[in-house]
């Protein structure tokens, strides 16, 4: 891996950005980091088992148009050294340490899914880090469904492996022939990246985050009009992993937060619209 000193930046296109690495907490974490310099940053945390391939090329370079956008591996997933952590909350210190080792006084954050609660849980531990929030995917502390989510995912997993398909094909997106396509076009857009890839994450690792997220959705709930930030919440309106409902509990929640469904969309509303989805976000940064 480079340092973080050189190629900065350089790669036009997410598929394109190298991989750098840096120590934060005596561990090292993988991240890609593409856009102009200056400004606030924006700094992305990814969903359950995701690698830094598994950010969608066209969300990054849309937003990357305008803001320098830093992509991020969790402690022991992908090339990030250590082990994965149990808890959101040191998720969410890890973060933290992170930022600050990369020198930001403050950033934006988007997160997905499990990143949308480490997300969470970095503005009311570190308010003055950060000057907007998007949550997408995602819900609070003690939501809806969360601690089910190994529960709900497993099966769809398991058609996957039978199908031959990623599971994401499942997880993400609706059953409907718009929900399929969509699906089929974001897998392959996680493709278009063909050299330096990513370390897929291991077995050990996958499970570990999976605690994580069961104990997040046993926590207790979270004071979340303590956020005092610009928020934009946004997901799909048939969410089958982290329930929509919590979306919508988010931004009845957080004072001012701005809330967009997407139709006949899942998990992946994001990804799916992707097209709608990065002009609202840039809009909302600006």
């Amino acid at each position: 891996m480079a340092s973080p000193l050189n190629n900065v930046g350089s790669g036009a296109r997410y598929v394109e950005a190298p991989n750098l690495s840096i120590t934060a907490n005596g561990t090292t974490f993988a991240y890609r980091d593409l856009g102009p310099r200056g400004g606030v940053p924006l700094i992305l945390l990814s969903h359950w088992g995701a690698v830094l391939d598994n950010f969608d090329p066209r969300i990054v370079d849309g937003l990357a148009s305008k803001h320098r956008v830093i992509a991020t591996d969790y402690r022991g997933i992908g090339a990030s050294g250590g082990k994965a952590p149990v808890t959101v909350d040191a998720m969410a210190r890890d973060a933290i340490a992170v930022i600050r080792a990369l020198g930001f006084e403050q950033v934006d954050l988007l997160g997905f899914s499990l990143g949308g609660f480490v997300a969470q849980d970095i503005a009311l531990k570190a308010p003055g880090l950060l000057r907007k929030l998007i949550l997408t995917g995602t819900g609070p502390a003690g939501g809806k469904g969360i601690e089910r989510v190994g529960t709900v995912s497993w099966p769809l997993m398991i058609k996957g492996l039978l199908t031959l398909r990623d599971p994401k094909f499942y997880l993400f997106f609706t059953s409907s022939d718009n929900g399929r396509r969509a699906a089929k076009n974001f897998l392959n857009r996680l493709k278009e990246r063909k050299s330096a890839r990513d370390k897929d994450p291991t077995p050990s690792a996958f499970l570990r985050q999976l605690k994580a997220i069961k104990a997040w959705g046993r926590q207790r709930p979270q004071n979340l009009d303590r956020i005092a930030i610009p928020v934009l919440i946004a997901n799909g309106d048939n969410d089958v992993m982290v329930p929509t409902d919590n979306s919508i509990d988010l931004a009845r929640r957080i004072p001012g937060a701005q809330l967009v469904i997407y139709e006949d969309a899942g998990h992946g509303g994001i990804f799916q619209y992707h097209s709608d989805f990065v002009p609202k976000a840039l809009s909302f940064l600006g």
